[in-house]
């Protein structure tokens, strides 16, 4: 992070400023929420979370020696500690990340999906690592304080800045665009991931097209040309758009793909400047999508098809999505762990079709469906059903819609269970030697303890 004075700081943010002799020209080039990892070269900022509020640890972080904190309570400041006084916290770190982020002439990327907007921006990060030093999100660090914590990681060394953007509730891209403000805005798809907040898949997509709310005609949309909810916006945008597609040849797009196993898809990809065969080193066919939007950036960008055929294929997932484990027990992990949503739990279940021996889904719960989530898990079971997969093991709310579903379409081996323990306990016993394991749920479920209590069977 690029050094920033404690003055600067207090004028970005319009903050009062309680000092205790403090000295105002002092710099800082480290932010954080977090009390523990705030030092004396550390802007401390407390925030208020549903159980705990950041102010609580003030005193701890004036009595190490944090030479500047914001506040929204007026307090004494003590240990030559300097105080600014915001009306809300969370509203200062934005503010100061927008500051922060206009300190940069480089070119900025925007990324947001229902499904794949990860697995995507780092597919992206990877193209454009070919040809330049970027700055990319980490992990899901893409909500209104992740956003901020990731800008200020931007060095001087930096020449792109690939963001990931994640939303639930209308306006939340907006918030997050007005501070990244992006040149090029990608959105992966429109599905019915948050559909309980936002009420429809038009909504979603209203939600997601805040992306290009900061944009003129200079700004460029890239877009899947397979998805119906964004085809509907086509004429209606201010920046200029760029269509990528498996089964839509309205721009780029791929063709003969093939599935390698559970470790590969091979395609080709045809771009303007030609065309380049490609494998990439993740099993599924969606994966060609997101390899196609990091074609579409890299373009803009100015890669060669070199440069950006050697991104993909060296692409790195993130851990816990689609993670394949052999464990020494002989059991095979798809670790697909992190999230889950009926698009991508039918998507997890393409790639276990194509496992050697026997096929166990291990799925889970999946969070933010509102009143469409029964039917929306029965979906996922019947879609299992008809996969024709081995073994199907639900677990959590709406377990026993799913398990209707996959039964409904005849899959024989289907069993219940209300939690993680419980199948532990009674189920565990049914993963055998030789197996391949599919498991997925929606983040709140914790399923990375069931990875781990799977990597002690014998």
């Amino acid at each position: 992070m690029k050094k920033l004075s404690i003055r600067e700081i207090s004028e970005a943010v319009g903050a009062e400023i309680l000092t205790d002799g403090g000295d105002l020209s002092r710099t800082i080039c480290h932010v954080t929420q977090d009390s523990r990892e705030a030092g004396e070269n550390s802007l401390f900022v407390p925030l208020r979370g549903e159980n705990t509020d950041g102010h609580r640890f003030l005193n701890d972080c004036m009595e190490k020696g944090v030479p500047v904190c914001f506040t929204a309570h007026k307090m004494q400041p003590k240990h030559g500690c300097t105080l600014l006084l915001v009306e809300n916290t969370g509203e200062a770190l934005l503010q100061l990340a927008k500051y922060y982020r206009h300190l940069f002439d480089i070119p900025f990327v925007g990324v947001t999906g229902s499904v794949g907007k990860t697995t995507t921006k780092d597919m992206v990060a990877s193209v454009l690592s070919q040809k330049y030093h970027v700055l990319w999100t980490q992990g899901n660090y893409n909500n209104d304080i992740g956003v901020p914590l990731t800008l200020f990681r931007l060095e001087d060394t930096h020449e792109v800045a690939v963001i990931e953007m994640g939303m639930n509730h209308f306006q939340e891209i907006h918030r997050l665009v007005d501070v990244v403000r992006p040149d090029i805005g990608l959105i992966s798809n429109v599905g019915v991931a948050h559909i309980e907040f936002l009420g429809s898949r038009e909504g979603i997509l209203k939600a997601k097209c805040e992306l290009f709310d900061f944009m003129d005609e200079n700004g460029i949309a890239i877009l899947n040309a397979d998805n119906d909810m964004l085809l509907t916006t086509e004429g209606k945008l201010k920046p200029q758009v760029r269509w990528f597609g498996v089964e839509n040849h309205k721009g780029l797009y791929a063709d003969n793909i093939v599935s390698a196993g559970l470790t590969q898809t091979k395609c080709t990809i045809h771009t303007p400047l030609g065309q380049t065969d490609v494998t990439i080193p993740m099993p599924g066919v969606h994966m060609v999508s997101n390899a196609l939007s990091a074609v579409a950036v890299g373009l803009e960008l100015g890669l060669t098809l070199e440069q950006i055929h050697d991104g993909i294929e060296q692409y790195v997932p993130t851990k816990n999505r689609m993670t394949l484990m052999r464990l020494d027990t002989g059991i095979t992990l798809l670790n697909d762990v992190y999230n889950s949503n009926p698009v991508s739990a039918k998507a997890g279940l393409d790639i276990l079709k194509q496992a050697e021996g026997r096929k166990v889904a291990v799925l889970g719960f999946m969070g933010e469906l509102g009143d469409y989530a029964p039917q929306m898990h029965e979906d996922v079971g019947a879609y299992a059903g008809k996969k024709q997969i081995d073994l199907l093991i639900c677990i959590g709310r709406y377990a026993a819609c799913m398990a209707e579903g996959a039964k409904s379409n005849g899959l024989q081996e289907v069993f219940c269970y209300d939690t993680q323990e419980a199948f532990w306990e009674d189920g565990l016993s049914m993963i055998q030697k030789g197996d391949t394991v599919l498991l997925k749920a929606s983040h709140s479920m914790q399923f990375e303890k069931t990875v781990e209590k799977l990597q002690g069977v014998k």
